[in-house]
This record gives C-alpha cells, sequence and structure tokens, in this order.
C-alpha cells in the first residue's frame, strides 16, 4: 500500500533569514479504476481507503446501486513497462445482474485532485439516476450539534494535522457521532471515500446522516450527497448556486458558512432545529 505522506527539503524564508529544512508532504498519485477489467477513470488521490473510494465514485456516478452490486474489488497489475503492482489500479468486478457502463457515450470520467466532474461534456450528461433521494427524509439536526461538527472534523484529520494540505469528509448521525472520517487531497475523494465506506457496511441510502466537508459545497459533492441518500449535506465554505438550485430540487438541506455557532441554511430549514 501506497504511503499517505513524504518528505522533502524546502527552504524556509522569512525576512531576516532563509534556512533549509525537511517539509512533510501529502502524497498524490494516481489511480485508475476499472469495471470488469475495462478503465473508466483515472483520478489522483492519496492511497488509502481505495477500494471504498472505487465504491462511493461507482455508486455516485449510478453504475452500482449498493453492495449487492459488487462482485469483487481488488488490485491488479498496474500498466508500466514492468506491469508491476503498484496499488494504483483497481478492477471492480460487477455482479451478474448489473450492467457494464458505456462511459464512451455519455461522459469521459478522467478526474483531477482538484475538480471531479471537469471531464462532464456537459450538465446533460450528470442528470441524476439516484434511487435513494433524501427529499422524503424525515430527520431533523439541532442547529448547536451541526456548530459542533467542524471541530470533530478537524481534531480527526491526522494526516491534516501533519501536512495542513487534505481535504477531509465525516459522516455523522443526527445526534452528531462521527460514523466515518476519510481524508484525500480531492475533496470529491474524499466524499467518496465516506460513501463507499457505508457502501461496504451495507448502509444505503443512507437516511438520518449529516455528511460534512471541510470546504466549500459544489455541484458534485452535492450530487453525490443526493445520489448517496443523504439528507443534510454541511460545508465550512460556501456553497455554489448550482450545489444550491440542486440541493431545492432534490430535498437536500444544504447548510453552509458552518463556522463557530453560525451557519447559512440553503435550503431545506425545517431539518435544522434550534
Amino acid at each position: 500500500m501506497g504511503r499517505v505522506t513524504a518528505r522533502r527539503r524546502v527552504q524556509h524564508v522569512t525576512a531576516d533569514a532563509a534556512v533549509a529544512r525537511p517539509d512533510t508532504l501529502v502524497v498524490e498519485e494516481p489511480m485508475e479504476i476499472r469495471v470488469n477489467g475495462a478503465p473508466i477513470t483515472v483520478t489522483m488521490r492519496t492511497p488509502g481507503s481505495d477500494v471504498e473510494l472505487a465504491q462511493g465514485f461507482l455508486l455516485t456516478e449510478g453504475v452500482i446501486t449498493g453492495r449487492d452490486d459488487v462482485l469483487t474489488a481488488r488490485y491488479c497489475k498496474g500498466t508500466g513497462p514492468d506491469d508491476l503492482n503498484t496499488y494504483n489500479v483497481l478492477d471492480v468486478t460487477l455482479a451478474p445482474h448489473v450492467p457494464t457502463p458505456d462511459v464512451a457515450v455519455t461522459r469521459n470520467f478522467y478526474t483531477t485532485s482538484s475538480c471531479g466532474v471537469c471531464g462532464k461534456a456537459s450538465l446533460d450528461a450528470v442528470r441524476l439516476s439516484s434511487r435513494h433521494g433524501p427529499g422524503d427524509d424525515p430527520t431533523t439536526v439541532a442547529a448547536k450539534v451541526l456548530a459542533q461538527l467542524p471541530g470533530r472534523l478537524r481534531k480527526a484529520q491526522k494526516v491534516f494535522a501533519s501536512t495542513g494540505g487534505l481535504h477531509g469528509a465525516a459522516l455523522f448521525d443526527a445526534a452528531g457521532v462521527a460514523l466515518a472520517v476519510r481524508e484525500d487531497i480531492g475533496r470529491h475523494n474524499a466524499v467518496d471515500k465516506v460513501i463507499g465506506w457505508a457502501v461496504e457496511q451495507r448502509r444505503v441510502p443512507l437516511s438520518g446522516t449529516v455528511l460534512l466537508v471541510s470546504g466549500r459545497a459544489s455541484f458534485e459533492l452535492t450530487q453525490k450527497a443526493v445520489m448517496a441518500g443523504i439528507p443534510v449535506l454541511a460545508a465550512v465554505s460556501a456553497p455554489s448556486s448550482l450545489a444550491v438550485d440542486l440541493a431545492s430540487q432534490s430535498g437536500l438541506t444544504l447548510v453552509a458558512f458552518l463556522r463557530g455557532d453560525s451557519m447559512n441554511v440553503y435550503t431545506r430549514p425545517d431539518r435544522v432545529v434550534r
């Protein structure tokens, strides 16, 4: 398994001096995800929880609907000249009843660590096929519980503490109890890892939960929450207009600017109680 951190020399410069010293950096490596032996995406990610990452990605893209749709998920040989197992190629074999995705028709699945939808040709290519939409979920969450979640996420981000270079995503129940916390250099990967954990635990749809992300609430992260049946998505930073529109259409509660004891609730405010 690949390392999640690496050491590099850096020149630390201040107004008075320049000092060479080691620095701890987060690792970024490509991972190719294959389905039934056919490559469908390459994503730049931080190694770790790769099976969760693959399963979360496939669920949020509508390829699978749950753990029973996955027969096996395992590393395979790389594509380099030595054809060695680098733990950067993961093949997911779907159950016999699940059709293999025809990705060539709709989109290019190439993703980077900063943007998971850069290869999508248009918004028409990301129309939701969710079977788990959160619109009817009766969950309510106390505002004081939501206010405590960013601090709990930060305390659980062990690699961020040493590198300062990772996004975090966490799944909580309505009482604020952490169910899963994951880190990755890509915000969409961190969310896929959390959702992939839920797939592995057969907890999808994720009714009665809150998904917290350490950055902004983008359209893509909102889509992932909807696809997993999560009723509340909270972000410490700003939402985009498309994220708010999608949340409104899907019945998702979208909370942003979650800082201290204040927050903005953009959609379905009935789920946030005092």
